[in-house]
C-alpha cells in the first residue's frame, strides 16, 4: 500500500513523542513492503533529506506560530497528498484530526492515531482547547479506522464518538547500555549520582514540581533534565531560571542518539512528574534500561504495571520529595523489582506494533474490496 503520513513534525531525531513513534514505526512498515511518505514541518527540519531508512520525506512550509502551525501544515499536506494519490492517509494527533472531514470530502481513506487529549496542556487557551476537542471528535468520528495508544484514550473515543478503536501501544527499542561518559563529563554530571528526567519544557510535564522537590533533597546528588522547548515561553524561561539557582541541576537541552543512551545508562533513577500523558515513550525507554522509575499517579502511568512505590501523588511536591529521598537513601535503584525488559519486549515491541498497524491498514483495504 501507499501511505501518506500527516501530523508529525518529521523524522529523524526531532523531539516529541509522536515524532519518536513515527521514527520507529514507519521504517518497519516500509521493510514490510509498503510505500510511506511523511509530511514534515520545515520549521523543525535541520537537514533536508529526501528519504530516511526507506521512508520518503516531503518537507512542507510551516509558520512559526503555535496557534497556526498544525492546521496550516495539515491543510497543505492534505492538498499535496491528494495529488500523490495514496491508498490511505495516516493522521497523528487530535489537532490534525480537525481536517479529517475535509480529507473525507476529497475521497481519502483515513487512519487516525489519537495520542492523547492534548487539550489538557496548559499552553492552550480556551479557544484552542475547544478546537482540539473538536479535532478529537471529528477525527474519531469520521476516520475510517482509529488507533489509540492506551485503553484510557480508547474509552474517550467510545464515549465521545460512539465507536470502537484499535488499541496499539507506543513502543520502545531495547537498548544496549554504554560505558561512555563524554556527555556527562562535558556537563559535570557524576555517573550513578543523578536523577534523570526526559521531557519537553512545558507545564503539563510537571518539571517545576520536580525542581522544587529536588532543591529540598539532602546529599551530593544531581538532577539532569534532558529536553527543550518547541517554542520559548514564559514557563520555559522561568524553569531555566529556577534550575540555574541550584548548581546541582543540569539542563542538557534536547539530546538524542548516543548522548541519550549515556544519560539513561548512568542514571540512578528516572522521574516523570507529568500531569497529563498519552503513553510516555520516555518512561518506556527508562524501563528498557531497568532504571528505577518514580512517576506521578496519573491514569496513563498507572496503565503500565509498576510496583506501588514507583508512584507519587500527582502535583504533591512533599510526597514527590519523600519518595525521591527514599530512593536515593537506599539501594532500591539496584534491585530489579520487576522485569522491566519483559514488559517492554512483550507489550511495547515496535515490531509487533508495526504488524498491528499494517493489520489496521489491511482492514480498510478489505472493506473497500467488498463495496
Amino acid at each position: 500500500m501507499k501511505i501518506f503520513v500527516i501530523g508529525t513534525r518529521g523524522i529523524p531525531d526531532i523531539p516529541g513523542g509522536v515524532e519518536t513513534h513515527c521514527q520507529e514505526l514507519y521504517p518497519r512498515i516500509v521493510a514490510a513492503g509498503h510505500e510511506v511518505t511523511i509530511a514534515t514541518r520545515s520549521l523543525y527540519v535541520q537537514k533536508r533529506r529526501k528519504n530516511w531508512k526507506g521512508v520518503s520525506l516531503k518537507h512542507i512550509f510551516t509558520p512559526r506560530r503555535k496557534n497556526l502551525e498544525t492546521l496550516f501544515h495539515t491543510f497543505l499536506a492534505t492538498i499535496i497528498a491528494k495529488h500523490s494519490k495514496p491508498d490511505l492517509i495516516h493522521v497523528h494527533g487530535i489537532g490534525p484530526g480537525l481536517l479529517v472531514p475535509f480529507m473525507k470530502l476529497l475521497g481519502m481513506k483515513i487512519v487516525m492515531t489519537n495520542h492523547g487529549p492534548d487539550y489538557h496542556r496548559d499552553k492552550w487557551g480556551p479557544f484552542a482547547k475547544n478546537i482540539l476537542i473538536l479535532g478529537e471528535y471529528w477525527g474519531g468520528k469520521y476516520a475510517d479506522e482509529v488507533i489509540v495508544i492506551s485503553s484510557i484514550i480508547g474509552n474517550i473515543i467510545k464515549k465521545r464518538c460512539g465507536r470502537e478503536s484499535n488499541l496499539i501501544y507506543n513502543g520502545v527499542t531495547i537498548p544496549q547500555k554504554t560505558a561512555k561518559t563524554n556527555l556527562l563529563k562535558k556537563h559535570g554530571i557524576s555517573p550513578g549520582k543523578y536523577i534523570l528526567t526526559v521531557a519537553r519544557l512545558v507545564p503539563e510535564k510537571g518539571l517545576h514540581d520536580l525542581i522544587e522537590a529536588f532543591t529540598k533533597i539532602s546529599g551530593n546528588y544531581q538532577l539532569v533534565i534532558a529536553g527543550g522547548a518547541d517554542h520559548e515561553t514564559r514557563y520555559s524561561r522561568e524553569l531555566k531560571t529556577k534550575a540555574a539557582a541550584d548548581k546541582r541541576i543540569i539542563m542538557t537541552g534536547y539530546i538524542s542518539g548516543e548522548y541519550l543512551v549515556q544519560v539513561f545508562s548512568h542514571a540512578r533513577c528516572f522521574v516523570l512528574p507529568s500531569y497529563h500523558e498519552g503513553l510516555p515513550i520516555a518512561l518506556l525507554e527508562a524501563l528498557s534500561y531497568n532504571i528505577m522509575p518514580l512517576v506521578s499517579d496519573i491514569p496513563a502511568h498507572q496503565e503500565i504495571p509498576l510496583p506501588e512505590n514507583c508512584y507519587f501523588s500527582c502535583g504533591d511536591v512533599a510526597h514527590l520529595h519523600n519518595q525521591l529521598q527514599k530512593i536515593l537513601n537506599s539501594d532500591v535503584h539496584k534491585q530489579n523489582l520487576i522485569d522491566y525488559h519483559a514488559i517492554v519486549t512483550e507489550k511495547y515491541n515496535w515490531d509487533i506494533i508495526a504488524r498491528e498497524t499494517i493489520a489496521v491498514y489491511e482492514k480498510i483495504k478489505r472493506a473497500n474490496l467488498y463495496r
